[in-house]
């Protein structure tokens, strides 16, 4: 559209036609200032009923000689288009749009944005944050309680109102292993009521590992069941093997020889003597019914 005032300039008014009339109410535009559409001309009253935008936030119309603003199908003057919270100008400021309210970057950040806990400044929409726990922390905010340093996507352990990376937590408070003196952070076994990394905690005499298995000790030290048998055990004056007692295992001991239960039997007929007489007969023992016979 073309705004032009009929009747300036000597040129233009003698070329005019006698009849020059607004293409909708028909009066005459000779002397006015009238805008010219692709249809013909129009007063300005005509122009505005017809052609003019309704503005979103007053209702009324935008006029031909108004500056006019268009965001999302609707149209504002331009001093209507205003945040809706502190009715600053956006005409020419960033805006965000929330429940179809127009609000300033400063106004969506103060209503609908996080605050960082650690610096108490807003989390711009956009930037890289992390929340944990329902806080909210500036990636560069999130730092460990030891090395200061940001965690960023590490992964880290919570203590109390504290974050550690998980170096600096094992250092400072997982226990350390009794053997290798390293830290421990998951499984191992305790012994003694100290803490032992499996694969440390091991026979002190094969070095077998010991966790899950049956095992005791000599002078604090652990064994498995072989080599306690052999360095510690009594020997069954019979089979000659140890006598470790695990399994529920019994004995008997006479003088200063010692016999599994069920290897103290009489030397000639092989019956129990469990719990019965016997007779010692130089390096063996008897029964009664066996040793009367002698």
């Amino acid at each position: 559209s073309l705004l032009i005032s009929a009747g300036e300039g000597g040129t233009q008014a003698g070329t005019m036609t006698e009849c020059f009339d607004c293409d909708n109410c028909k009066e005459s535009l000779y002397g006015r200032k009238y805008i010219q559409m692709d249809k013909g001309p129009y007063c300005i009253p005509c122009y505005d009923a017809h052609f003019a935008n309704t503005c979103d936030e007053c209702k009324e119309l935008i006029g031909h000689d108004c500056r006019e603003l268009y965001y999302e199908d609707r149209h504002y003057h331009e001093h209507c288009f205003r945040c809706f919270r502190c009715d600053r100008s956006l005409a020419d400021e960033p805006f965000t749009c929330q429940d179809e309210e127009l609000l300033c970057n400063d106004c969506y950040c103060s209503e609908f944005s996080s605050k960082c806990i650690a610096c108490e400044k807003t989390v711009m929409p956009g930037s890289r944050k992390l929340e944990y726990n329902g806080q909210t922390w500036h990636e560069h905010c999130f730092i460990c309680s030891s090395c200061q340093q940001p965690i960023g996507s590490r992964s880290f352990i919570p203590d109390g109102k504290d974050y550690y990376c998980v170096p600096c937590y094992e250092s400072k408070f997982a226990p350390r292993c009794t053997r290798c003196k390293k830290s421990l952070t998951k499984g191992g076994v305790t012994y003694r009521d100290e803490p032992w990394h499996k694969e440390c905690f091991v026979c002190t005499g094969c070095k077998t590992p010991l966790a899950g298995q049956q095992f005791t000790s000599q002078d604090d030290n652990p064994y498995c069941i072989k080599c306690f048998g052999n360095l510690y055990a009594k020997k069954c004056s019979a089979c000659t093997k140890p006598i470790t007692g695990f399994g529920g295992g019994k004995y008997v001991s006479f003088e200063d020889r010692h016999w599994h239960h069920n290897c103290f039997n009489c030397a000639r007929c092989k019956t129990s003597l469990v719990g019965k007489g016997f007779i010692p007969d130089n390096d063996e023992i008897l029964c009664r019914d066996c040793s009367s016979d002698l």
